[in-house]
């Protein structure tokens, strides 16, 4: 998948040359790695690099010419595959239904023929509907995990929303600390060690 070039310099695609420099001094000012120390300084090297990968192509009037129709005939083919994706699922919900009306008319003219035949089908529709259903996770998963991706290519920061389940371990973590702590401090030993600590006593002078 292409680098959107105007996504990384933040701008819109029919923004002005003036628009296209202002956005590049911009970003590079905030971004400079001389900035920032530890991993934000390999993180911002890294985006600074497609930002001026970006400035390079959307500031000279031919590469932007180019690279604008290589975007558009790229647009055009993600909505092509869109598109068969939907008559896709269409066609599976269509033959689904159609799967389901005729078991129904099979069911309807077996009732006082073969009960079991009737079992038989339902456990047959069941599990085809199961099946389906698998197919569509698996593929709603592998197109969330390629958008994942193109969104870590083009040099962005995936951050994912807490749940209750995050902050509950984080809880938990909190309470068995505090506990390991209560429990050594009980350990004149250990205690002693704090005690004669000269951080620790001016700590404790401060919130006597």
């Amino acid at each position: 998948m292409k680098k959107n070039y105007y996504e990384i310099l933040e701008i819109n695609k029919n923004a002005s040359p003036e628009i296209v420099k202002k956005a590049y001094t911009t970003l590079a000012k905030k971004y400079h790695p001389d900035l920032q120390e530890g991993m934000l300084k390999h993180e911002y090297e890294e985006k600074l690099k497609l930002i001026n990968e970006a400035y390079e192509v959307l500031s000279n009037e031919t590469k932007r010419k180019e690279y604008d129709e290589q975007l558009f005939q790229e647009n055009l083919e993600k909505e092509r595959m869109t598109d068969e994706l939907i008559n896709e699922n269409m066609n599976l919900k269509n033959e689904l239904n159609r799967i389901k009306n005729n078991n129904s008319n099979t069911q309807q003219y077996n009732t006082n023929v073969n009960p079991n035949s009737n079992q038989n089908i339902n456990a047959q529709y069941e599990n085809q509907m199961k099946y389906n259903e698998e197919i569509q996770r698996a593929r709603a998963k592998a197109y969330h995990d390629a958008y994942i991706q193109d969104l870590k290519n083009r040099g962005y920061k995936i951050r994912y929303k807490k749940t209750l389940k995050d902050y509950f371990v984080n809880f938990v973590s909190l309470l068995i600390t505090i506990l390991i702590l209560i429990l050594l401090w009980q350990i004149p030993f250990i205690r002693n060690i704090f005690l004669d600590n000269i951080l620790v006593q001016t700590i404790l002078k401060i919130f006597s």
